[in-house]
């Protein structure tokens, strides 16, 4: 999960890290009155970048990755591949050619390509590897201490049956169009997106899964797994009608008693653990499962559901470094339907958050979605919440396995306690400063964040990393992200010069500034759709198998195509962090996963990696980043802030 940078339409501004504040865009041209889609009609396409643009970006970002001879080389294949009638040329004209084929469907050049290649293709399991996770701030009562293990409390149920109506209002809230679309004071953004969190789910298949969803979203329903057990649960009245919080409670509770109450026998089995799975096992496992009308019939109910929301009949430790695990991973991958689009997690102490499937959306849009209901708590019934004190029962769904299946599954449970014994994933919550004093120092905090990174594993490791950085590029007709790559010529001269006692502060400052601004224009240009990693992407699919194997095509033949692509340090910024804060897994073994939200007085973040590689340590490289934070405070206090 990389998403896109965090945003909460009702309370925040663009501020330099060019985040959204509601308070500047509404100075904009653009009314966030209208309709959620209302100005979908006038957003530009995603542009195709300029082949020659590209390879010039593309050669700049692989100079602090290679040697000067192996730069000399891949840049010879580059110009090769952009020369005039080349290779090049002709897959940018076949880019043109798509993009004026998917315009016919609404949709970019990228879209469809983004969501099979980098999502729907990718066969690891999703669990750590794809979904992303959030922790939500405590409820304003706070959370209750000691509850005995096994145990479904009082408040666990009321919150729980808060957020739920907090969620089901927000969705209808988007059938009838009553979200304010999102603008910058540069234009509009794209909403798309919004239409893929309710009532959608990703379906394992071979060779590639499919995404199932439904905008408006009609179901009324939701599914609840408590013990592993799955139901449906009615939440809507007949005609999507919102319900008070007392019956959403009674819903909940019905589930938690005939649970509690089932004899041994009529338990049914933990098939929610075979989400964890490798994407082809379980696509064949389910595959097979639904041949049989019985599991026809729950995959339904699931894949349809509004949402899930699991009940967790424990607490986790009140260590940040370990309660964010159960948000995660859960026990053992129990409890959980990791290929639902958003698990709402609720702890019978009261603690919650979310774990998402990154395909359909990314994490900006459902927490954001998330950040308004937790405003909202406590939450109560409101002006238009109906009188309807009984819905229908929760249906408890069935499955109907083969020994076959159940082998299967407890080969998922040993699979998915390696990959949980392997995730090795930390919290720093810093509260030394924030973005106000980054702008009193006059420094872009997402800069400030991105160069704390390149120094602290300067430091760790003596060497400059790919780096990988998400960029918006919603301000397009259905746009998702783009690559920022932080890791410059401007951040090695940074990170290199940084700890030489033998340069002066005021040239170590010149060149952290040099390095914070070659990272904004990236950031800039990848925002405007002329990043080179979705742009390669693209040109790499046009080409012909006999095309890939030819000498024209050795620019995606070379090392350093992919070795700059091998994210060592792969980074989200998902600012303010003031409700909740989240994280995701380091995207290749021998890396870190960084996900860090910058509120006004504090910085959240989370650091993760995996236990198998010997060279990398979460607590270790928290330490050095921490350090880099205290530094760079004491610098600027010392010489950036004005006295």
């Amino acid at each position: 999960m990389v998403g896109a940078p965090l945003l909460s339409v009702s309370r925040r501004a663009f501020n330099s890290s060019g985040r959204l504040n509601v308070k500047n865009s509404l100075s904009s041209n653009y009314s966030t009155a209208t309709k959620t889609f209302g100005n979908q009609s006038i957003l530009p396409r995603l542009p195709i970048p300029e082949l020659d643009a590209t390879a010039a970006r593309y050669k700049r970002s692989l100079l602090p990755l290679l040697s000067a001879a192996e730069h000399a080389q891949v840049s010879q294949k580059i110009d090769r591949f952009v020369k005039k009638d080349g290779l090049g040329q002709t897959l940018q004209a076949r880019m043109h050619a798509l993009d004026e084929q998917e315009a016919k469907l609404g949709l970019s050049w990228l879209d469809r390509l983004w969501l099979n290649r980098g999502y729907l293709e990718y066969r690891i399991p999703t669990v750590l590897n794809v979904n992303w996770w959030s922790q939500f701030r405590d409820h304003p009562d706070g959370l209750i201490s000691q509850v005995p293990e096994g145990t479904i409390t009082d408040f666990q149920i009321s919150r729980s049956a808060g957020l739920v109506s907090g969620l089901l209002d927000y969705s209808n809230k988007i059938n009838d169009e009553a979200i304010p679309p999102e603008a910058s004071r540069s234009g509009p953004f794209c909403m798309h997106q919004i239409r893929h969190m309710f009532g959608t789910s990703r379906i394992a298949a071979n060779p590639r899964d499919t995404i199932v969803t439904s905008c408006p979203a009609t179901a009324k329903h939701i599914t609840v797994i408590y013990k592993d057990q799955i139901f449906a649960v009615p939440v809507l009245g007949p005609n999507g009608e919102t319900v008070p919080l007392k019956t959403l409670e009674n819903q909940l509770r019905q589930v938690v008693s005939r649970v509690d109450q089932l004899p041994k026998e009529q338990l049914q089995p933990p098939v929610g653990l075979m989400t964890s799975e490798h994407r082809d096992t379980w696509g064949e496992v389910r595959k097979e499962l639904e041949t049989i009308p019985t599991n026809a019939s729950t995959f339904s109910a699931i894949d349809s559901s509004l949402f899930t929301l699991c009940l967790d009949n424990y607490s986790s430790p009140d260590d940040k470094d370990l309660s964010h695990r159960n948000l995660a991973h859960g026990k053992g991958a129990h409890n959980r339907w990791f290929d639902k689009a958003l698990q709402i997690i609720v702890e019978s102490n009261g603690r919650a958050g979310i774990n998402g499937e990154h395909s359909p959306c990314d994490a900006v849009v459902p927490q954001r979605t998330v950040e308004s209901v937790l405003m909202q708590e406590p939450i109560v019934d409101n002006l238009a919440t109906s009188n309807i004190s009984q819905l229908p029962a929760p249906t408890h769904l069935q499955w109907s396995i083969s020994s076959k299946t159940d082998q299967q599954l407890k080969a998922a449970q040993e699979n998915v306690d390696k990959l949980i014994a392997d995730y090795d994933s930390v919290l720093l919550h810093y509260d030394a400063y924030g973005s106000d004093f980054m702008k009193k120092a006059k420094v872009s905090p997402d800069g400030w964040l991105q160069m704390a990174y390149q120094l602290a594993y300067y430091r760790q490791y003596g060497k400059p990393c790919p780096t990988y950085e998400s960029a918006s590029t919603r301000k397009f007709l259905t746009g998702r992200t783009e690559t920022v790559r932080s890791c410059s010529v401007e951040s090695v001269a940074f990170t290199k010069a940084w700890d030489n006692k033998d340069i002066q502060m005021k040239d170590k400052l010149a060149l952290f500034g040099n390095a914070i601004a070659s990272q904004s224009e990236y950031m800039k240009a990848s925002s405007n759709g002329h990043g080179v990693d979705r742009h390669l992407l693209g040109l790499r699919c046009q080409m012909t198998p006999e095309e890939a194997a030819s000498e024209e095509a050795a620019i995606f033949q070379d090392p350093s195509y992919w070795g700059s692509q091998y994210w060592l340090l792969s980074t989200s910024n998902t600012s303010p962090g003031d409700l909740s804060w989240g994280g995701f897994g380091a995207v290749v073994p021998e890396g870190y996963g960084a996900n860090y939200a910058i509120a006004k007085q504090g910085v959240k973040m989370s650091i993760s990696a995996w236990n198998s590689c010997a060279d990398t340590d979460a607590t270790s490289f928290r330490k050095t980043v921490r350090g880099v934070l205290d530094e760079f405070g004491q610098v600027a206090e010392d010489y950036l802030v004005q006295k």
